[in-house]
């Protein structure tokens, strides 16, 4: 993390469904002898990314600045793809508390409501941290210092208590380099390496349901430095500190690539019994090689059962703190980069173009992306919905294939008109074919598995 700039469960929940309309089903009877409710005809798309790791069990969000959500391509890419937010600098110390007690939450609080009405998920980012730090704080004693560093994390939590999933409670505490040492502070420095300890034990009296984080750099692979966070983190486990996950900032570029132990690293820190999430995710340079290091970054975590979720640091490469480096998904007129359509398969969705997924940004017309879910299970069969959003174009029919693993068989299929060919169902429109940019729809299918529980695969969605 640098100075101003970067230092993140299950599935959100979604927006209510729009009015229920009629459903188009077809080789109906088995539907009901299932005992399977027909799902509504069509709800608010929760965001291409975002569905797609939910159904993976994961959140993928994004950082985001109060100032930009004024700027509709920003505020619509952020909508339409993601589901957590991690404010970007708005919660960090000199943004809150400037002066002694004396807090201002303004422009934290514009981004947790956001994200409330969009049912977005929201990281604290971050409470206690070297940088960042009002002077007033460096200028303390130990006893005085102690107390500001507690009312701090009291009065911050307590403002955002119910809101915030989890929380960064200590950032960046431990040195660069082959020590594994902590890294002098004002914190450090007066109060001792108990602070840590400290910080997480007052922040679990105030917020008893928020997670409760450690996050730093470089610390990806296994080093000097993840050695020492593990350490402490085992440490904690062993004595009953409250600690719940740990962050991986993940910062890659040509000097400081994916390491190819990274998701070894994740695995043992998730052995110690705690959660762990890619935090602040960028990843310097373009085309397919930025597309292929991205992918071992959502393999590695989709390979880790308590890898929850990934953040990246930043919508849009223009307004990123490396932007020289495109190191995101979305170029700086929000367009998809190639990177986007590689994460999004990474975790199972489907990409149908050029679009970005919101307003105008400068994207492709006319395109369109399917996304899927599977939204129940039983014992034989199961139910998936497919999400069809229009691009940055309205758009006035759209078609998607959707791959049945044999013996699976179609039982019933609504809001949408199939046609099948071998294991391939090419589904068109019921009524729902128009759909101005960045609108969605969706069509849902009820499947009897046959001893096959394998997921369909969605092809590439096809707009006219």
């Amino acid at each position: 993390m640098v100075q101003n700039s970067p230092g993140g469960v299950p599935t959100r929940p979604k927006l209510p469904a729009r009015a229920r309309r009629a459903l188009s089903l077809v080789t109906a009877g088995a539907l009901a002898a299932a005992g399977v409710v027909a799902l509504a005809g069509s709800a608010e798309a929760a965001g291409a990314l975002g569905d797609a790791a939910a159904a993976k069990g994961r959140y993928f969000g994004t950082a985001v600045a109060a100032n930009h959500l004024g700027e509709a391509a920003y505020a619509s890419t952020l909508d339409a793809q993601f589901d957590s937010v991690t404010p970007e600098n708005e919660m960090k110390w000199d943004a809150v508390e400037s002066s002694r007690n004396s807090f201002s939450f303004s422009a934290a609080d514009q981004i947790v409501s956001h994200a409330q009405t969009k049912g977005m998920k929201v990281r604290g980012h971050t409470l206690v941290w070297h940088s960042q730090l009002p002077g007033w704080v460096s200028g303390l004693g130990a006893t005085d210092l102690r107390s500001a560093m507690n009312n701090h994390i009291t009065q911050v939590m307590t403002h955002y208590k119910g809101k915030i999933n989890s929380w960064d409670v200590v950032n960046e505490a431990y040195q660069d380099g082959s020590s594994g040492a902590r890294r002098s502070s004002p914190f450090q420095d007066k109060l001792g390496s108990g602070f840590i300890e400290e910080a997480f034990r007052t922040a679990r009296t105030v917020d008893a349901g928020a997670k409760l984080c450690y996050n730093d750099y470089n610390t990806d692979g296994q080093n000097a430095k993840s050695n020492a966070v593990y350490a402490m983190v085992k440490d904690f486990k062993a004595r009953g500190v409250p600690i719940d996950c740990v962050g991986f900032q993940s910062h890659f570029n040509s000097n400081s690539p994916v390491p190819s132990d990274f998701q070894a690293n994740l695995q043992r820190f998730a052995d110690l019994g705690v959660d762990v999430q890619i935090t602040e995710l960028d990843i310097e340079g373009s085309g397919s090689a930025q597309a292929a290091n991205y992918t071992k970054v959502v393999n590695a975590c989709l390979a880790v059962t308590r890898c929850t979720g990934i953040t990246v640091w930043g919508v849009t490469d223009k307004y990123s703190w490396r932007s020289s480096g495109t190191p995101l998904l979305f170029d700086g007129d929000y367009n998809k980069k190639p990177a986007y359509d590689a994460v999004l398969a990474a975790l199972g969705g489907s990409s149908g173009g050029g679009d970005n997924g919101g307003e105008d940004g400068g994207g492709s017309t006319g395109a369109c992306t399917a996304t899927y879910t599977q939204t129940s299970t039983w014992n034989g069969g199961y139910n998936g919905q497919v999400t069809v959003k229009a691009g940055s174009a309205g758009i006035t029919s759209w078609s998607v294939p959707v791959t049945i693993p044999s013996p699976q068989s179609v039982s019933a299929v609504w809001n949408g008109t199939p046609t099948t060919s071998g294991g391939v169902m090419t589904v068109k429109p019921a009524w729902n074919g128009t759909l101005a940019a960045g609108a969605s729809t969706s069509f849902g299918f009820t499947v009897t598995t046959n001893g096959n529980t394998a997921a369909p695969v969605v092809g590439t969605c096809t707009a006219s």
